[in-house]
């Protein structure tokens, strides 16, 4: 069966996703449509909006026939980590190409800035450092050693928009795979990466409706043209069963009790903590009681919203450099956290189930690798700001829930 791949975060699914959804299948011609999904927290260092499970549900009803779980270790990453991570799982899946959404829209200049990149991978780092001397952030140092180092005459990708640099790494990750997955892209429609409001189309950014949701005159009814019904249902009915949705907001209680009880030198041992970040929290934790004005203290040039954001989730997830550079390789996953399937979706896993070479995990209690229990803790620590009744029935869910399964003929979970 042709297979097609998507990266995906869904926070939460919307109109964009849908035609990034109709218009990957039609590319490719599959049959079979995978999502990886970032679980609790995402890529940009933020908690998702709601859960996994009810993001997989707006999946599945969106048209996707596999969610698997983007782990934990590869989720909450920058650009390079997160999309090797999300490839291999593709890979190991059997999908046969992974479509992205691009600014550019055109899978010919991906790959030829990929070739560039690597015929001047030399010229390509010195210039990146040279950028960090100068206090850029990593994304800005990349984007201007890639202006030194590209012929005047170079039609390349725009490397200072988000979506291409993701793309870029999908190709780059594809091709260590040894060429078994095509990447292609398609063109993003209307909304950019972060537009914080709504517009007037029918296509808006997830910021925008994010942005929506937790605004203080909040009209669930506001962001209803923008995404599809089932989605729009999926939030209400989040928001009645748990009274909100997950915002940094949440969770600055817990950091903070992180940062007073911990040292500098405590906290120097966590991953993404490098360059003495440390001390800039603890400094601007004296200064700060939320969460907007603490991290306004520490944002600088260098230090972007989104690598701080990273920096913090790590910080309430105690991940530890050590353990990360031990038990962590984007390219070679352990597992498959199974969250949900369409009836067309678990034909295709049967077909091909003899074939995995890394274990499918479709019960919480079976999964042993200490990068699983590291999924399972930041399930358990994105439950905190409930009531511990709430938080309780979460973890016991994240342990006994299985993959949904979900029949598209019928519009119906079995």
């Amino acid at each position: 069966m042709k297979t097609t791949g998507l990266v995906v975060e869904y926070n939460p699914f919307h109109n964009g996703h849908q035609y990034h959804l109709t218009e990957s299948k039609q590319k490719t011609g599959a049959e079979i449509v995978i999502a990886v999904m970032s679980g609790s927290f995402l890529q940009r260092g933020e908690p998702a909006l709601t859960d996994k499970w009810t993001r997989t549900k707006m999946a599945l009803m969106g048209g996707c026939d596999l969610v698997v779980e983007l782990p934990f270790a590869y989720a909450v990453q920058h650009a390079s980590i997160f999309a090797r991570g999300a490839v291999a799982l593709l890979d190991k899946l059997g999908a046969q190409s992974v479509v992205f959404g691009s600014e550019d829209g055109n899978i010919e200049r991906f790959k030829d800035t990929n070739r560039l990149l690597k015929e001047k991978k030399e010229e390509f780092d010195h210039f990146v450092q040279e950028g960090l001397q100068e206090g850029f952030s990593y994304p800005r140092a990349s984007s201007y050693a890639y202006s030194r180092v590209a012929p005047g005459n170079f039609e390349g990708v725009d490397l200072s928009e988000p979506n291409n640099i993701l793309g870029l790494q999908y190709c780059e990750a594809a091709e260590e795979l040894g060429g078994r997955i095509t990447p292609m892209t398609i063109t993003r429609e209307q909304s950019g990466y972060h537009d914080t409001t709504l517009g007037t189309g029918s296509i808006a950014s997830a910021t925008g409706i994010r942005r929506t949701l937790f605004s203080d005159d909040a009209n669930p009814e506001d962001i209803r043209p923008f995404v599809p019904l089932s989605t729009y249902t999926c939030l209400q009915e989040y928001k009645e069963r748990r009274g909100c949705f997950h915002s940094w907001d949440d969770y600055f209680p817990f950091l903070r009790h992180k940062l007073i009880t911990e040292s500098a030198h405590e906290l120097s041992s966590l991953y993404e903590m490098e360059e003495g970040l440390e001390h800039r929290f603890k400094k601007a934790l004296h200064a700060a009681r939320d969460f907007e004005t603490f991290i306004s203290y520490i944002k600088t040039k260098r230090y972007t919203r989104t690598r701080l954001q990273r920096a913090m989730v790590h910080m309430l997830m105690n991940t530890k450099k050590d353990w990360y550079h031990k038990e962590a390789d984007p390219l070679k996953p352990e597992y498959i956290r199974l969250l949900g399937m369409s009836d067309a979706g678990q034909k295709y896993l049967s077909s091909i189930k003899k074939k995995l070479e890394i274990p499918l995990v479709s019960n919480a209690s079976k999964g042993t690798h200490p990068l699983f229990t590291k999924d399972i803790e930041a399930a358990a620590v994105h439950s905190l700001p409930f009531a511990a009744d709430q938080d309780k029935e979460d973890l016991l869910n994240e342990y006994s829930r299985t993959p949904f399964r979900y029949s598209k003929t019928g519009g119906t979970f079995l």
